[in-house]
């Protein structure tokens, strides 16, 4: 695949929303997904961190949605790295339509993160060797850093189980965009989802959702009790001449 990884799938009724077709969270995980698979069939996967006391810990998101699969549709899911600077990773990724067209693109950044000194290390010469590097993908390319408007409505505050932790026992990356979509109006459909990633929420903790509404889109920021946040989502409203 000329550097690509990929699997194929079909969308399955628990991965849909109530449209019938693959929900955000959903598409996050066919991305989780597909860079886990690369990683574990490089031999330098979850149980490789591990032994090493280190993770890979997600900075930031970018995902630009042009449709979402229906139920029944076979798709691809595609990555591939295209950089590394010091404790950071970048990665893209594409998921195919049926029709072998992108049903959505993405922009991640990933840091490599000591798991006992809690700080950031430089990747290792021979990790980034050992994935294939390619051209970034074309696509418009957003901050990394998400800038929070002032004011803000504060919602109900509520406790992390432990069905919202991954393996390196903190929140999933996935979860608190999961978290956020709660806050979107009916009938919002999106077309561009960004996620800053600034402090890793634990069991117990407790999440202080602040919301934000601005003109064709919403800002969503999951705040520890002391204000500040785990994590910042933007979802982009997509308009009506950009319906398909």
């Amino acid at each position: 695949m000329n550097g690509k990884y990929e699997f194929e799938g079909k969308i399955r009724y628990s991965e849909i929303d109530e449209t019938g077709c693959l929900s955000l969270a959903g598409l996050v995980n066919y991305f989780q997904d597909v860079s886990t698979f690369q990683s574990e069939e490089l031999g330098i996967g979850v149980e490789y961190l591990t032994e090493r006391h280190q993770a890979w810990i997600l900075s930031s998101w970018q995902i630009v949605i042009d449709h979402l699969p229906k139920l029944c549709e076979s798709v691809k899911a595609q990555t591939w790295a295209y950089d590394f600077q010091g404790f950071y990773g970048m990665r893209n990724f594409v998921l195919l339509g049926a029709d072998g067209k992108p049903a959505a693109r993405a922009n991640s950044i990933w840091v490599l993160y000591d798991t006992r000194e809690n700080r950031p290390v430089r990747v290792p010469e021979d990790m980034a060797q050992a994935y294939p590097m390619l051209e970034p993908l074309e696509m418009e390319y957003a901050p990394r850093k998400i800038r929070l408007p002032q004011g803000g409505e504060p919602r109900e505050t509520f406790a992390i189980g432990r069905h919202q932790l991954d393996t390196n026992h903190h929140v999933n990356n996935g979860q608190y965009i999961a978290m956020a979509a709660e806050y979107l109006p009916a009938g919002f459909k999106i077309r561009q989802m960004r996620a800053e990633y600034k402090m890793q929420a634990r069991l117990h903790d407790e999440i202080c959702p602040r919301v934000y509404t601005e003109e064709n889109q919403v800002i969503v920021a999951l705040c520890s009790s002391q204000g500040k946040p785990y994590a910042v989502v933007v979802f982009e409203e997509r308009r009506k001449e950009q319906d398909r």
